[in-house]
């Protein structure tokens, strides 16, 4: 079926690029791309795959939109804060092209649904913001032979590439075989991001997707793109699919999808280790008896912490967990921004035989909140 009138004028300065044409619009036109998150990376990716043509687009998120977001997600407005974000999704792409056919997947993509969500899309573009769903998708297009067009950031920092171990290239275990530690890594919550750079990045993965559906250029596969918003930088590192890769190697262990439930949305879960709330907390601080520790990073910690506490970075812990030693004797409450770092630190306190450690309870966030309420 050819383009229709109103199509040929839509897609007008698209149609006349020689390497696009009209057979490469209606090519847009059939594809079907899911994108995993709408927030910061999701949101541009989105915008422009619906503008671009693209027929059926899959929108993934669990969450809604907090007003926190808003400088960043720019697919969302503030009379959307506390509505679902594929809602609120759904609703401004079909106000920007209302013939693409926009399909919303409310649930939390993990291992008990990735494949049928999965399954009928053409293209998987990666704007996850936490390891467990990241791994699953990546675990399930490579199961699917789906193409995966990657996207992360990290405060100035962002990066990009199409993992396809179905086109030769590697997935997104080649280079990362394993989750990192739960809580080691600060979320954008704890850690920030400058609110453009998520724009740049999800605008790279929405120009691998639309290259991969046309088949026009050198896609990003085999290829990571770094990018260092304060310098103005690209560069780029060759990924080659590796032989031992646990998932799509020659002899893989990885046969089935997994949740990594110890996660738990990106705080560790020891149910061994005592919680502590802020309300504990603050009715012993007088007391002082009790040992408080800081494991946020410096520049974290510069903007405030709660009096009294200890700062050791959780990069620094492992070396420097001798220093609490002479504290062993009392309780030792460790806090992070939300909780998951310093459960993790906690885990190698009680795993070097301190036996009297507690995790703060919602982080130095929820201590925040506390002293800021009226």
């Amino acid at each position: 079926m050819g383009l229709t009138r109103e199509e040929k004028e839509r897609y007008a300065r698209q149609i006349i690029l020689p390497s696009i044409g009209e057979t490469g619009q209606e090519r847009l036109r059939e594809a079907r791309v899911l994108v995993v998150g709408a927030g910061g990376l999701g949101s541009p990716a989105l915008l422009y795959l619906a503008a671009a043509g693209v027929g059926t687009i899959g929108v993934a998120d669990p969450d809604t939109v907090e007003v926190s977001n808003l400088h960043r997600q720019v697919l969302h407005g503030e009379e959307k804060a506390g509505r679902p974000k594929t809602e609120s999704a759904a609703a401004r792409l079909a106000s920007l092209n209302s013939t693409v056919s926009i399909r919303r997947h409310d649930s939390r993509v993990c291992a008990a649904n990735a494949l049928a969500v999965i399954r009928d899309y053409d293209i998987v573009v990666d704007g996850c913001d936490n390891f467990p769903t990241r791994y699953v998708v990546n675990d399930a297009c490579v199961v699917l032979g789906k193409t995966l067009v990657y996207g992360a950031i990290d405060r100035f920092e962002g990066q990009a590439s199409v993992f396809a171990p179905s086109r030769g290239g590697p997935c997104y275990r080649c280079l990362f075989p394993e989750l990192p530690p739960p809580g080691l890594v600060p979320s954008c919550a704890e850690a920030g991001v400058m609110g453009v750079l998520p724009g740049l990045i999800g605008l790279v993965q929405a120009t691998e997707a639309i290259k991969l559906i046309l088949g026009i250029g050198e896609p990003l596969l085999g290829r990571l793109l770094l990018y260092d918003a304060l310098a103005m930088r690209f560069r780029e590192v060759a990924v080659r699919r590796n032989p031992k890769c646990p998932l799509c190697g020659v002899t893989p262990s990885i046969t089935e999808l997994t949740d990594y439930e110890h996660y738990c949305g990106g705080s560790a879960v020891n149910t061994s280790i005592p919680q502590v709330t802020c309300q504990e907390l603050a009715s012993r601080l007088e007391r002082q008896d009790f040992t408080l520790v800081d494991v946020r990073n410096p520049d974290e910690t510069e903007r405030g912490m709660i009096a009294g506490a200890i700062a050791i970075p959780l990069p620094e812990f492992a070396r420097r967990i001798e220093e609490l030693r002479p504290f062993a004797d009392r309780d030792i409450i460790v806090y992070c921004e939300r909780g998951g770092r310093s459960q993790a630190a906690c885990e190698m306190l009680a795993a070097a035989g301190f036996q009297r450690v507690m995790n703060l309870s919602g982080g130095h966030a929820a201590w925040r909140s506390r002293q800021e309420a009226p």
